[in-house]
């Protein structure tokens, strides 16, 4: 089983060696989740909604020879796939980097998996550090970039475009674009992900998230009495970007602003493109302009308005490879089946964090 909890939906499937059978994706409206003070509260709520469409599917948990779950917030660690263990989940719990649904990932695997005494595990999580060390320094010694980022998509879909360009990835340099609900803009040198955007905080604004901030008029907000310090992160991730200036996350909706003439929505649509672009050139440099191809991938990679609006900014760079939708759920079960065949060993994380 397959399970990836996203910011208002959890997708499931259930894979059949690499086949994928059977999957859905679970909507939970903003009326249902607020009812949770902590995401990680959700876990039980979104677990028990899984096993249902299992039992009407027809499936139970006895079938399962394992459960893989999206990788969380959790500490720096290598690429690679896990094991979920009380370790693991201690740290998902408390959002030892930053709460984010992904952390219910590895949660929900663990309990669905122990219910059978079979194997959790995770792939790839948004906490894989491969960043180089100058990439770390922010400019205020009590601070540091830390790599946060779509890893797992990013990580497959570059090897997709490796495959394409009939090239191993530890042979390309690609500045990769994840455009979701989050946005991450990754340079990929020779396979690794040597810096990043944190799409929680920095970068392009994005579907629910502020990006980076005017650090100054922040910092006024935030002492301005006002609002509490979870208004403020709530601001910054979920109710900003896209929601905050158009009252919606999904670009298709502001799309169709845009064609009915909402001049205010086009402005703000091209604003989001302006940031991506700038950000693509930004990694461009981290390469020293050696770039192989950019790549546009993720759920807001489907949009021809915003990706062209972006292409027309970046091609100067490289040729623009346009790779729409995530290929998560293809990725985490992959990862688990290499695992099976023995190509790969899976990794505990105790063992293996920074």
């Amino acid at each position: 089983m397959v399970i990836n909890p996203g910011s208002t939906s959890t997708k499931v499937a259930i894979c059949k060696g690499e086949e994928n059978v059977l999957q859905k994706n679970l909507s939970h409206s903003p009326e249902e989740l607020e009812k949770f003070p902590k995401i990680a509260d959700q876990y039980e709520y979104r677990r028990d909604i899984i096993l249902q469409w299992m039992k009407e599917e027809g499936y139970t948990t006895a079938q399962l020879k394992a459960v893989v779950g999206r990788g969380g917030l959790l500490k720096p660690m290598p690429s690679g796939t896990y094991m979920v263990t009380d370790a693991m989940i201690e740290d998902l719990k408390i959002g030892v980097q930053g709460e984010h649904a992904s952390n219910l990932g590895g949660m929900i695997a663990k309990s669905i998996a122990d219910q059978e005494g079979i194997h959790a595990y995770i792939v790839d999580p948004v906490a894989v550090d491969e960043f180089d060390d100058v990439a770390r320094i922010s400019g205020m010694p009590e601070i540091k970039r830390r790599s946060l980022l779509h890893a797992l998509n990013i990580k497959a879909v570059a090897h997709r475009v490796a495959k394409e360009m009939n090239k191993d990835v530890n042979e390309l340099n690609l500045v990769m674009a994840h455009l979701g609900g989050g946005i991450s803009i990754v340079p990929l040198r020779k396979g690794k992900m040597v810096d990043a955007n944190n799409a929680n905080e920095m970068g392009p604004f994005s579907p629910e998230r502020t990006g980076g901030l005017p650090v100054g008029d922040l910092a006024k907000m935030c002492f301005s009495g006002k609002y509490t310090l979870a208004e403020i992160k709530k601001k910054i991730s979920g109710k900003g970007g896209l929601v905050a200036y158009l009252g919606t996350n999904d670009a298709r909706e502001v799309e169709k602003m845009i064609a009915s003439g909402d001049a205010k929505a086009k402005l703000i649509y091209d604003a989001m493109g302006y940031q991506i672009a700038k950000e693509i050139g930004a990694m461009a440099t981290v390469l020293e302009g050696k770039v192989d191809a950019v790549v546009l991938t993720g759920g807001i990679a489907y949009s021809q308005m915003l990706t062209s609006y972006i292409k027309e900014r970046v091609e100067f760079i490289a040729p623009v490879i346009i790779k729409p939708g995530e290929d998560e759920m293809i990725a985490l079960n992959e990862g688990v089946n290499r695992v099976f065949s023995g190509q790969e060993k899976a990794k505990i994380y105790e063992e293996e964090v920074k």
